[in-house]
């Protein structure tokens, strides 16, 4: 049974650990990741991209999958189905299809026109019950382009008062891969941010190639949530690649789509168990 991820995420904020969000973009992604939390006894979030939902044939068909193999696996950990980086249509239409949690992206918007949309959406969300996530962040995921910024903690505060469940604040990381000068995460940043919103869990995007001990700092800082996408896509690919390269498709059926995508199905689970381990919410569903 899919659930709001807030009280994971409120859990977690008073735990001083992290949710892991994994973005799905196939049923190999989603049983990987399932898998995996339930093995390690941790509650997970599902992330779907608008890029990823529509490369999935729609997002009644996510939601679908996601609860029927929630069912056949039997897993009992608490798990969130979020949009990830949501426009205003997209959230709706996630909502419909039977989304847990939804996180709305209003930051092409004037600040005015972005809070009167999350006034909005915070109304439909509370009816529903389901988790609002509200927040931009830099880089580039399925045409979401950003820099890297940092957000202005007035700001944050303004949104976060209109009664969303988790706020995504840009602190310096980015979607993808991070580049060789990159300054790092801005510390000082979230913490104005987090004087600014109080015990409001906070949300760190790009959390592929975010080093160790600025992980662990960020969490005692606030951040609930962590988000990765980038490093599950390299992991499978490498281990893909390897299994190509050595020639195991020409062996026998090694062509059967079950062999061939097996060894990127289990790269995915290891880099969500050292993700779990790093970010704490091992044991903690």
């Amino acid at each position: 049974m899919l659930v709001s991820a807030k009280e994971m995420l409120e859990k977690a904020r008073a735990g001083k650990y992290a949710v892991g969000q994994f973005n799905i973009n196939n049923l190999e992604w989603t049983k990987s990741i399932l898998l995996t939390a339930q093995e390690l006894n941790s509650p997970v979030i599902l992330g779907v991209s608008e890029g990823a939902g529509k490369y999935m044939t729609g997002f009644k068909t996510v939601a679908a999958m996601v609860s029927a193999m929630i069912d056949e696996l039997n897993i009992t950990i608490p798990v969130a189905l979020h949009l990830d980086h949501g426009t205003y249509e997209g959230c709706y239409k996630c909502i419909k299809a039977g989304f847990s949690s939804i996180m709305f992206d209003g930051s092409h918007y004037p600040i005015e026109e972005n809070i009167a949309k999350t006034k909005e959406l915070v109304e439909t969300c509370n009816k529903l019950g389901l988790s609002l996530e509200v927040g931009s962040i830099g880089g580039e995921e399925d045409g979401v382009v950003g820099m890297g910024e940092c957000a202005d903690p007035k700001e944050c505060k303004a949104i976060a008062d209109l009664g969303i469940d988790f706020l995504a604040a840009g602190i310096g990381n980015i979607h993808g891969k991070y580049p060789a000068n990159w300054q790092g995460l801005n510390f000082e940043v979230l913490e104005n941010v987090k004087k600014e919103v109080g015990d409001m869990p906070l949300v760190l995007h790009g959390g592929t190639g975010i080093p160790a001990d600025m992980i662990k700092k960020a969490i005692s800082l606030g951040v609930a949530k962590i988000n990765v996408n980038t490093e599950c896509q390299l992991s499978f690919a490498a281990a893909t690649r390897e299994y190509i390269e050595a020639g195991k498709d020409l062996q026998g059926k090694g062509f059967d789509p079950r062999k061939l995508l097996a060894p990127g199905a289990e790269a995915i689970k290891a880099t969500v168990k050292e993700k779990m381990e790093l970010f704490g919410s091992v044991g903690k569903a």
